[in-house]
């Protein structure tokens, strides 16, 4: 094999680049030994004194002089892809690992791991991770649901968020709920604190102190929130939370109320009060479709933020804490944005009661 020794041009810009490439102490060995090779060219060198000083062959110097010829300082720094040595799986046996993962179980277990699933087909587990990512299967992982059978569900539905999209003009739109059996926690020893490389840490056990219950009225509108902690859960309080709803919003205003179907919220008493107070106007949620009262997005920042990770040693410190979280949520009050459409939210609804049916009719 034999080749004349070549001339080679180095722009201003790309001698530059080179030479930052082979000074910068970051850039990888075999980028530096490249660019070398491209200097050392366009300074005059021949290809044994090239050979010599990066202690290479012939074909290796030719190589990179002609990747620099035809992709420039970019054609450096990146290897050329190879294939790979391993013989991609057959069709087969992609389509068998998917097809056991989504409609078969282990003889062993409930669900399908990548070491038993590489022992029932007969290839590697890392095989089995990779057809899994291609084809979006996550078979550690479950999600719950619960599909609602309340027969007007569709009504309900498209009465709510309407609420939530088009509120009636000179109203106030709540989403009311209670928050019930918070408990006033203490752990039994001090955590410590986190540090670098180190998760702050709590015990796992603790100390009950008692509970509370968070009665909270979420205005959709300008998501602030009316909050009072109650010792039960009764009509009696409900009452008295829905009296404190009555002092806190302006009249003549209407109120219109989206709750759950919570018995002590349909009591005789709480009716009689009602037919009193005509401006309230009650909207159930669905049954087993508690997710459609906005409320519940507050109870999850709250519960995150100040009160499954605090440790209190009384009732009194625990409602301490949750008042403070209210002050501080309504001196910077933002509205929870509902973006679900009415026909969205049946439209999947039906999706899913479909598939109940079809695996009904299947057993």
């Amino acid at each position: 094999m034999r080749r004349d020794d070549i001339c080679l041009y180095l722009g201003p810009a790309d001698r530059a680049q080179l030479e930052a490439l082979c000074a910068n102490r970051n850039t990888p060995r075999k980028v530096v030994w490249r660019a070398a090779i491209v200097l050392a060219t366009a300074d005059g060198c021949g290809t044994n004194a090239i050979m010599r000083r990066a202690r290479t062959s012939k074909p290796t110097v030719w190589r990179w002089q002609a990747r620099y010829l035809d992709e420039g300082v970019e054609g450096l720094q990146r290897d050329k892809t190879r294939p790979s040595r391993i013989p991609p799986l057959p069709r087969e046996t992609r389509l068998k690992v998917i097809t056991k993962t989504v409609k078969e179980t282990p003889p062993d277990g409930t669900q399908w791991s990548r070491s038993s699933m590489a022992a029932a087909v007969g290839i590697s587990p890392s095989s089995v991770g990779r057809i899994w990512a291609e084809a979006g299967l996550k078979p550690h992982l479950t999600k719950g649901f619960k599909v609602s059978n309340d027969p007007e569900f569709e009504a309900k539905v498209t009465e709510i968020v309407g609420l939530y999209l088009n509120p009636p003009e000179r109203a106030v739109v709540l989403c009311v709920d209670e928050k019930s059996q918070i408990q006033a926690l203490d752990r039994t020893q001090p955590g410590l604190p986190l540090k670098k490389g180190r998760a702050a840490t709590m015990t796992h056990d603790y100390k009950r102190h008692g509970t509370t219950t968070l009665f909270a009225a979420l205005d959709v509108k300008s998501g602030m929130v009316i909050g009072e902690c109650m010792s039960r859960h009764r009509a009696k309080e409900f009452l008295a939370f829905l009296r404190r709803i009555d002092r806190a919003v302006l009249k003549p205003r209407d109120i219109h109320i989206v709750l759950d179907n919570y018995a002590t919220h349909k009591t005789p008493e709480v009716q009689a009060w009602l037919a009193k107070h005509p401006r309230f106007k009650l909207h159930f949620t669905p049954t087993s479709a508690s997710w459609l009262n906005m409320v519940e997005r507050f109870f999850a920042e709250i519960t995150n933020r100040r009160i499954r990770r605090g440790s209190f040693d009384s009732v009194d410190d625990l409602e301490e804490a949750i008042y403070d979280y209210l002050l501080f949520h309504n001196a910077k009050a933002k509205p929870f944005v509902w973006t679900k459409s009415a026909e969205n939210i049946l439209t999947r609804e039906r999706r899913a009661l479909d598939a109940l049916d079809e695996i009904r009719g299947n057993r």
